[in-house]
């Protein structure tokens, strides 16, 4: 998608609304919707998301009238419309008539007709039905003037071990590997003399079957990444041979493992996501989901699909977003990225297990209510920025690196600990930038490095084929890469290099591992730096490494490996590539990284108090800044030069912005 374009030309700004159910509730009720969501400036609202049995209740019916006048009502009424396709619940007949259809569970027990994405991805009687459906959602609503979206299924989920799944895993392995003899010898077979002699001994890692050999367990995660994206090509493929104009996504979950986004990213036209943050989430922690998905395309704006107005009903402690705080993080997600916001729910459905989910409209039918006055209040803005943000890009020169497959193999892995914490020693790496307000793009082991200064890869655990080279490149040109212990380890097979650690990443870091040791939770080393500025705390694991053209610039403190090192730096061509051999406290992370992103002059372009988040989008050269106070108290922000405009209020700003707790101000200049 080119810079500074919206999703759709029919809806050139800032989306605001969400999921609207109106199979759910009797048609007197749909009029009264129309009028409260222009009250609460809604623009645009997602329909048809679980409507499989009420669009066709048998094979061979359709009953589209009731939608009909929906989109209809929506169009009178200024409203876009966002169409879903429903194949994400399959109706109870068709479960009847195909039981084949249904997901078999880890023990490979098909399972019942129950609760949602109860599929099989690879049933042919399910790609043929949810394909028809897609097709003919296409045939009637493709030219209706309401439409700007095709939102494909829901969240896609899970994994099937059926045999029809062990069928189709034996085909991709086929063409994944070409022979047994190669195959056999990428999983390592003949430990515990597992070696196959047949295609046909192949079967998923049921969980009373084999879960132990690790290369058949990440390629069962890529083979249920593809089974999944197949469905949602099928759908696609029909949607755009009917409706090219009209941009297709469906809707991500955040930190999802059972699936590779990046993958599913490439076939999408605009990355969507649901964020579900608990009620006490650090923003940090947000900011990266944030982050995450906006990285998926390679930095183009997203979408937030879905967010709860209040609450949400399935986690241990469900408490309300406090006055002010959908506000704040709504304006989080649109200074990430993101050019919608999006709620999951309008209203309230009155049964079922989200029957306790927040909405825009309670089970009272009240306008009057404090999440409508806020959802309204946020419609009104949004309106009046009209397309000032959107199609905004950021502009990062920080890259930090995560990988789905790597996140199933050093977590599957049987050693040296149990609980390996890929994914939130990713999060504590992003988030010693982002105390310091840097901008992060997440990466990905095949993203293009060239835009980079810095390139933190954490725990990669698992070097695919070509990544060290990218590497060596950035570092000869004159950038910097950083990566930690327990990283080097494994190809993309999950096969240990032959050369030890870490594996092909060995020259540009100028050091090898000889052993790794595995701390308990209660226990700690130290990290003493060569300089003398200063003694960190360090956990987790500990690599005892060996230097060959790398400078020691700290060891460890105690142990019988004490004064070893344990914080490196090896210079090649232009730049350096740093090792850190143990798991670093926070106060560490921060001087190191302010220390390496100051060389490039790297630094926010306003230095906020603790508590306020600084971010900018760029749109045609021009920057778009976002202060967020997550604080819940007032709190000063001194600018760095007087004459900023305020998007969200009117006139100039001096030189310097008080931001009431929870607030937000926008700046450009002027």
């Amino acid at each position: 998608m080119t810079v500074d374009r919206p999703v759709s030309p029919k809806a050139p700004f800032i989306w605001h609304g969400g999921d609207y159910n109106p199979e759910q509730w009797p048609r007197e009720v749909w009029q009264e919707d129309f009028r409260l969501m222009k009250q609460a400036g809604i623009t645009v609202a997602t329909v048809g998301v679980f409507s499989w049995v009420s669009l066709q209740p048998a094979e061979d019916r359709f009953t589209f009238e009731w939608l009909d006048e929906i989109m209809d009502g929506l169009h009178r009424n200024g409203i876009r419309a966002i169409l879903a396709t429903p194949s994400a619940a399959q109706p109870g007949w068709m479960s009847q008539a195909y039981p084949q259809m249904l997901r078999s569970d880890d023990n490979g027990q098909r399972r019942p007709h129950r609760h949602r994405v109860n599929y099989c991805p690879n049933s042919d009687d399910y790609r043929r039905l949810s394909g028809n459906m897609a097709r003919a959602l296409a045939e009637r609503y493709g030219d209706h003037p309401a439409l700007i979206l095709w939102h494909v299924s829901n969240e896609y989920d899970g994994r099937c071990l059926c045999d029809t799944c062990a069928a189709r895993f034996r085909e991709w392995l086929q063409a994944r590997y070409g022979s047994l003899n190669e195959l056999n010898y990428r999983w390592w077979t003949a430990f515990w003399s597992h070696t196959y002699t047949d295609w046909s001994q192949i079967m998923p890692p049921l969980a009373t079957g084999e879960v132990l050999t690790h290369g058949l367990n990440v390629d069962y995660f890529r083979f249920m990444t593809d089974s999944h994206l197949a469905c949602f090509c099928n759908e696609r493929d029909i949607l755009r041979s009917i409706t090219p104009d009209i941009p297709i996504t469906t809707n991500l979950m955040g930190a999802y493992k059972p699936l590779d986004y990046r993958r599913f990213a490439r076939e999408m036209d605009v990355v969507a996501w649901d964020c579900y943050p608990r009620a006490n989430q650090p923003p940090g922690e947000i900011a990266f989901m944030h982050d995450t998905h906006r990285g998926l395309k390679d930095g183009q704006p997203f979408l937030l699909m879905e967010q709860t107005p209040s609450s949400q009903n399935w986690q241990a402690v469900n408490a309300l977003k406090r006055p002010g705080v959908l506000r704040l993080w709504s304006y989080q997600a649109v200074a990430h990225g993101a050019d919608s916001v999006l709620y999951f729910q309008w209203r309230r459905g009155r049964g079922g297990c989200e029957k306790l989910h927040g909405a825009v409209i309670e089970h009272a039918g009240r306008a009057d209510t404090r999440v409508f006055r806020e959802v309204s209040q946020l419609g009104a803005e949004l309106a009046a920025l009209g397309d000032a943000i959107v199609g905004a890009r950021l502009n990062a020169r920080v890259g930090i690196v995560f990988d789905w497959d790597n996140w199933h193999a050093v977590e599957d892995a049987v050693g040296p600990v149990r609980d390996k914490h890929y994914y939130a020693t990713v999060c504590k790496h992003y988030l010693a930038l982002y105390r310091q307000n840097i901008p992060v793009d997440v990466v990905f082991p095949d993203s293009d490095f060239s835009q980079y200064d810095l390139i933190i890869a954490p725990m990669l655990y698992m070097v695919k084929a070509g990544f060290a080279e990218k590497v060596e490149a950035l570092v000869e040109r004159g950038g910097t890469f950083v990566t930690t212990y327990h990283s080097g380890r494994v190809d993309e097979t999950d096969l240990a290099f032959e050369n030890g650690y870490p594996g092909p990443l060995a020259r540009v870091l100028g050091l090898w591992v000889e052993e790794t040791d595995a701390l308990y939770d209660d226990q700690t080393n130290t990290i003493v730096m060569a300089d003398n500025s200063g003694v960190f705390t360090c956990g987790h694991l500990a690599d005892l490494l060996h230097t060959g053209t790398a400078a020691v610039l700290a060891t460890y403190g105690e142990d019988f490996y004490q004064g070893m090192p344990v914080v490196t730096r090896n210079t090649v061509g232009a730049g350096d590539a740093y090792y850190l051999a143990s798991d670093p406290d926070d106060s560490f992370l921060d001087r190191f990284y302010v220390g390496i992103v100051r060389q490039y002059g790297i630094a926010p372009v306003i230095q906020p108090p603790d508590g306020v988040e600084v971010t900018v989008r760029y749109k045609q050269g021009k920057p778009i800044i976002f202060l967020l106070n997550h604080r819940a108290e007032s709190v000063s922000v001194a600018l760095d030069k007087a004459g900023y405009r305020s998007l969200l209020h009117a006139g100039l700003v001096g030189s310097q912005v008080t931001l009431g707790k929870y607030e937000v101000d926008i700046l450009v200049e002027t």
